[in-house]
C-alpha cells in the first residue's frame, strides 16, 4: 500500500504552488526510498527537490507568478550503495517512475520517454542521469529529474549543481567567443536562469559584483514579471547580460571557496566522487540560509491564510 503523502501543488489556472511542489518531490522521493526497502530489502535514503530556483520568483505564498511548463527536480543518491548495480538502479529508476505518476495525477498523466542521459559536465567517473517524462494532458511539458551520486541536504546539492550550470552557460555568454545568438525562446529560459542563478549565488558575490548586476537583473525581473515575449527586448536582454560579463561574476563567487579545497570549478568533471554535491562550509554559511529563508517564508504565509 503506497505511503505518498500528495501535496496541493495545482492551484487555479495550472499555476503551481512551488512549495508543495518542492514538498512533493521529498515525498515522493521518501516513498521510492520505502518501496525499494520493501520489495528488495534495499535500504536508500534520498533527498530530492527543485532543480531550477523558480521559488525564487514566486508570490509570498509559494504559488509561481507565472505559468510553469517544465517540472524538474534534482535527486540525491547514496554512494557506495547497492545503487552502485546498474539491476537496482533500474529498479529504483522504475519505482520513481510509479510513484511520480501517482504522486502528479490526476492533473498529470505522466509517461516515461527516457532515462539513462549524462548531465552535461557532470562527474566523469559518477555521471549524472536524467529521467524524462511528458504529459500526456499538456498541462506541462514534461517532468525532467536528475540523478546525482552523492546523498546530501538538498538545499547543498543546488549550490553544488551552479558550478555545473556555469561551465554549461558560459559558452552563451563568453566574452572570448562574441555572443551566441539562439532561438528567443531558448535565450529566454537562459536569461530566467540567470536570475535564479544571481539570486541563489548572491550572498557569496562581492559588494562591488552585487551593485554591478543589482540594476541589471532588477531589469529583467521587470521584464519577465510582466511578460517577455518581444523577440527584440529577448535579444536586448541577453546582450546586456553578455556585456556586463555578469557569469564571471559568478563563477568568481565560486572559485575562491573551491580552490582552498583543491578544486578547479573549471574542472569539475575530474573532481574526486567524493566531491560530487560537496559545498565548502565558507559558501554553505552564506547560501543555504537565504534558501531555507524562502521557503520558512513560503510556509508562514501558507498557515496564515488557513486562519
Amino acid at each position: 500500500m503506497s505511503e505518498l503523502v500528495k501535496t496541493p501543488v495545482f492551484a487555479d489556472d495550472n499555476l503551481i504552488n512551488l512549495y508543495h511542489l518542492n514538498e512533493m518531490y521529498q515525498n515522493v522521493a521518501t516513498e521510492a526510498s520505502r518501496r525499494m526497502q520493501e520489495t528488495l530489502q534495499i535500504n536508500v535514503p534520498i533527498s530530492s527537490g527543485i532543480w531550477g530556483g523558480t521559488y525564487l520568483i514566486a508570490h509570498p505564498n509559494g504559488l509561481a507568478r507565472r505559468r510553469i511548463w517544465r517540472l524538474y527536480c534534482i535527486v540525491n543518491l547514496p554512494q557506495n550503495s547497492p545503487l552502485d548495480k546498474h539491476a537496482n538502479l533500474e529498479k529504483l529508476v522504475s519505482i520513481y517512475c510509479d510513484v511520480f505518476k501517482e504522486a502528479f495525477s490526476p492533473q498529470l498523466e505522466l509517461k516515461l520517454n527516457m532515462w539513462g542521459g549524462r548531465l552535461p559536465y557532470s562527474n566523469s567517473a559518477k555521471p549524472s542521469l536524467t529521467l524524462h517524462m511528458e504529459d500526456t494532458t499538456e498541462t506541462v511539458r514534461w517532468l525532467r529529474a536528475f540523478f546525482v551520486w552523492n546523498h546530501t541536504p538538498w538545499e547543498e546539492s543546488i549550490i553544488c549543481d551552479t558550478v555545473r550550470i556555469l561551465k554549461e552557460y558560459k559558452e552563451f555568454f563568453d566574452l572570448k567567443k562574441g555572443p551566441e545568438v539562439k532561438d528567443p525562446k531558448e535565450i529566454k529560459y537562459l536569461l530566467q536562469d540567470i536570475i535564479i542563478i544571481y539570486r541563489t549565488l548572491q550572498n557569496a558575490c562581492s559588494e562591488d559584483f552585487q551593485e554591478h548586476a543589482n540594476p541589471i537583473i532588477a531589469k529583467m525581473m521587470e521584464h519577465f514579471l510582466s511578460g517577455l515575449h518581444d523577440r527584440g527586448d529577448i535579444v536586448d536582454l541577453y546582450e546586456l547580460v553578455y556585456k556586463n560579463a555578469l557569469i564571471y561574476g559568478f563563477e568568481e563567487s565560486l572559485e575562491g571557496p573551491y580552490k582552498k579545497a583543491g578544486l578547479d570549478i573549471h574542472s569539475l568533471e575530474n573532481w574526486p566522487v567524493e566531491k560530487i554535491n560537496w559545498v565548502p562550509d565558507e559558501l554553505k554559511e552564506k547560501l543555504v540560509p537565504p534558501i531555507q529563508q524562502v521557503f520558512a517564508g513560503f510556509k508562514a504565509e501558507l498557515e496564515k491564510e488557513k486562519h
